[in-house]
């Protein structure tokens, strides 16, 4: 059983679906007080956290929308809201060494595994945005002037925790705008007419995989931040 911190994009299909129906077995485990696996240590640490294991459902179900898989068992669960369990199975950062070696002859995930540190952050840019612009900035620059692996492991979960932070109305909007930027001179785009923050994103999540737009594609943001949009 394993239920991973890093975002849903780094999962190919099957580590997805099978996190999603896993991630279904704990909250029966907890909820309906079963024996079976209920000394995991995956169940362990989230036993009392029942809203953050609904939120991390939200991310996977919006990551499955984006490649075209319906989502039937939809979560709602309130228990400790805004909560997040502070132990960890393994660290963020080696969740992806560990999905590097589960993935050599299989399937990658729609984001490719970040080897360097930066490239880790290009990937994570977006999502930071629509929680701080402020942030936003300091990270880049302290990125800048690293190289290669340096700072991976610390900046893989200090990214993996303020994701787990809801975006503000502003911040988002702010977000999804520059997103917007990527496809909107994409025939298709002319024929968007939408309104609101999950009205736009929701457009440039359809264009960004339609057009394999490279750097929406390789973004937590484009899956993640759907998530939050009916929250």
């Amino acid at each position: 059983m394993r239920i991973w911190d890093i975002n849903p994009g780094y999962l190919n299909n099957l580590s997805l679906l099978g996190e999603h129906r896993e991630l279904h077995g704990i909250v029966s485990i907890i909820l309906n007080n079963k024996k079976g696996y209920s000394k995991h240590p995956e169940t362990v640490r989230w036993k009392g956290y029942e809203w953050a294991l609904g939120r991390r459902h939200a991310l996977l179900a919006s990551e499955m929308k984006l490649r075209g898989i319906k989502d039937h068992s939809p979560l709602d669960l309130k228990s400790n809201n805004g909560h997040w369990p502070s132990v960890y199975i393994n660290p963020p950062g080696d969740q992806f060494t560990i999905l590097e070696n589960k993935y050599k002859e299989r399937s990658h995930g729609r984001i490719p595994l970040p080897r360097k540190t930066v490239e880790l952050w290009a990937q994570h840019k977006y999502s930071v945005m629509a929680r701080s612009p402020r942030l936003y900035k300091i990270i880049g620059k302290e990125v800048s002037k690293i190289k290669k692996t340096e700072g991976f492991g610390e900046l893989a979960l200090r990214l993996t925790e303020l994701l787990r932070e809801p975006p503000s109305p502003g911040n988002l909007k702010n977000t999804v705008e520059h997103m917007w930027g990527h496809v909107s001179d994409m025939p298709s785009a002319r024929e968007v007419k939408t309104t609101g923050s999950a009205g736009l994103l929701e457009a440039v999540r359809v264009l960004a995989i339609e057009h394999r737009e490279p750097y929406l594609t390789a973004s937590t943001a484009l899956g993640e931040l759907d998530s939050w949009t009916d929250a």
